[in-house]
């Protein structure tokens, strides 16, 4: 796209914000609620889109962002918005919530450019914050690379924000602060003031011109022709192949969730389903399924299509659109009864969840939930209802519902995503996809404050805390929740029961009763353990497995009651069995941050989970 004038080097993604309310609009950009998921996945990405064949460290393919630091997840919710939003975060939930990801994408992945956000953090904007810019992200970290503003921040922090009385003293903030690259024309047009008046130094404008230019060259922008360049002779023809649009299936595929599934139900038989009716106003779109931050595609296969392809289909949109204020129940009604099976495509689009755009309420939109239960109601074979979203969806009336025998959430699965789901449905693929982030009774959202940042719980106000990590109230679905058309099941091969960590004499928790440890360098020296699990597929279909290794650690500085080691796929065909290793590093692992932000590890009994299996793993010195 580049070599034919379509686009730049720099890509400013991922977003790797925390998914923290199931509110916010941009939670279907971001992999998820978890920060070991989301410093993972932004890790992957970064190297994925930056590093060239060669094996050039220095070299860049593109230049990938990480955005936006930090602590940033409110667009617009109940009037209150980015621009003007001051998230107040205790430096506990900063440095175990909000930084990992941003951290693992500067240390780990390398990543060529971070990107600050327009809200303000504990009083201060985050492009004007020294400390989190020049302090963090170049000073801890060590960025080889540049620091953006949001588009159109600095104007942000003059007149939405009122930070400073004038543009030049916002220039000469942001540039001291460590700001390289303005996005928008705030500097061009107030850095030369901002110097006469002295407010700023002229070789802090030096150093953002050279970390601009670093990247430029990494890039290989002065390198002679762009044609002799290792991928100038790329363009067109190299896009759409079938072998690109076949990866866009298999993501697909694989990031579809199944979350309920009745015996009897899916998967479908193309030979037995001589009729199925198809309903709904996500299916038959185009353009819904490639979300926000969206490509061009290089075709389109809605679910409609790809249903098709399988079986003989009648379709009914059953509502104008997936705001459906009045839906036409009858005609649907009638097409269900008339099939063999059903599928309900439901759901949101851009209308209700994306940037600049949070939900007040986590049901289905308008008269969906109606038309859903009156279709259930009248179908006589089995009901598969496939909810295409951001966001989690209080669906707790069809997860009970018995008439409704599968439901499959599919996200905004991409150009491909109406062929992936008619691959599942009718059995062609086995379902491994498992949820990033936790669905919620529309109970929370009636009583938590989407503006509260806090992760833990506070007893005394009956905050109920956030995420799987914290939140201890019901939940529809929760983190890693997803079935399978198999049964897979896990045996402990390995793991130890004690872990002693030595301390040298005199140290202060020889003579008290310490609940942790700092987790420093002379405590963590080769700390470490392996974790062996033997995997079992016990039913007749091949297919895909994830396993998640889980900690809940000893109940010391608001530990979270679970949080997330790692997780691996394997792949076993029917009555097949795999080993999965898993490496724990004590401190790097099962440590936990403490009230101040310091890293602890706990001493006690830590509870490792995999599924239903429980281990329980002691540390002490």
């Amino acid at each position: 796209m580049y070599n034919v004038g379509l686009a730049g080097l720099t890509f400013w993604s991922p977003n790797i914000n925390i998914f923290r309310d199931p509110r916010w609009g941009r939670g279907q950009e971001t992999p998820g609620e978890d920060p070991t998921l989301t410093s993972k996945y932004a890790v992957a990405y970064v190297q994925g889109l930056q590093e060239t064949d060669d094996g050039d460290k220095d070299r860049l393919k593109v230049g990938a962002c990480c955005k936006h630091y930090t602590a940033y997840d409110v667009d617009n919710w109940k009037g209150i918005d980015r621009y003007h939003f001051n998230a107040v975060v205790t430096k506990q939930d900063l440095d175990d919530t909000y930084q990992p990801p941003f951290k693992s994408c500067v240390l780990d992945g390398n990543v060529a450019s971070v990107m600050c956000s327009y809200n303000q953090v504990n009083g201060k904007p985050t492009c004007g914050d020294a400390d989190l810019l020049t302090g963090v992200i170049r000073g801890e970290w060590k960025l080889n690379g540049y620091i953006s503003s949001d588009c159109d921040s600095l104007d942000v922090m003059l007149n939405s924000q009122h930070w400073e009385k004038t543009p030049e003293a916002v220039a000469a903030d942001a540039l001291i602060a460590g700001l390289d690259l303005n996005c928008g024309n705030f500097l061009s047009q107030h850095t030369e003031a901002a110097i006469k008046a002295g407010l700023v130094k002229e070789s802090e404008v030096d150093r953002a011109v050279f970390n601009n230019f670093a990247t430029l060259m990494r890039l290989g922008f002065f390198d002679g022709n762009p044609s002799n360049h290792i991928y100038g002779k790329l363009g067109p023809k190299d896009v759409c192949t079938p072998e690109n649009q076949e990866l866009a299936r298999e993501a697909a595929r694989q990031g579809i969730v199944l979350l309920k599934n009745t015996i009897g139900s899916l998967p479908l038989s193309e030979t037995a389903i001589k009729s199925l009716a198809v309903i709904g106003p996500n299916a038959n779109v185009t353009k819904t399924m490639i979300g926000n931050y969206e490509g061009t595609p290089c075709k389109y296969t809605t679910p409609l299509q790809g249903l098709t392809a399988y079986a003989a289909t009648v379709y009914q949109a059953g509502c104008a659109n997936v705001g459906c204020g009045t839906a036409q129940v009858d005609d649907a009604k009638k097409v269900a009864a008339d099939a063999d099976a059903v599928v309900l495509v439901m759901g949101t689009d851009q209308s209700i969840e994306t940037e600049s755009r949070d939900r007040i309420d986590i049901t289905l939109p308008g008269q969906q939930n109606l038309l859903i239960a009156e279709v259930a109601r009248a179908a006589k074979g089995p009901v598969i209802l496939v909810i295409m979203s951001g966001g989690g969806m209080d669906i707790q009336f069809a997860k009970d519902n018995p008439k409704i025998t599968s439901i499959l959430w599919v996200g905004f699965p991409g150009e491909a995503g109406g062929a992936a789901l008619g691959d599942i449905v009718f059995g062609h693929f086995n379902p491994s996809g498992r949820l990033p982030m936790s669905w919620y009774p529309q109970s929370y959202t009636d009583k938590v404050n989407m503006t509260n940042m806090n992760m833990r719980p506070d007893p005394s106000t009956g905050y109920p805390g956030r995420t799987y990590r914290f939140y201890k109230g019901d939940t529809v679905y929760t983190f890693g929740d997803g079935i399978s058309f198999s049964e897979f099941t896990h045996h402990l091969v390995e793991a130890p029961k004690l872990v002693s960590v030595p301390l040298e004499e005199g140290h202060v928790c020889h003579s008290s009763a310490c609940k942790s440890l700092d987790a420093v360098e002379e405590t963590c020296k080769n700390l470490a353990f392996d974790v062996h699990l033997r995997v079992t597929n016990s039913g007749k279909m091949g297919g895909s497995h994830t396993v998640f290794l889980f900690s809940s650690p000893p109940s010391v500085h608001g530990a979270p009651q679970k949080h997330l080691l790692g997780f691996q796929k394997v792949n076993l065909a029917p009555r097949q069995q795999g080993v999965v290793k898993f490496s724990v590093d004590v401190c790097k692992d099962l440590s936990l941050v403490d009230e101040v932000g310091n890293k602890k590890v706990a001493l006690g009994q830590h509870i490792l989970h995999v599924g239903n299996l429980k281990h329980s793993l002691n540390v002490r010195i």
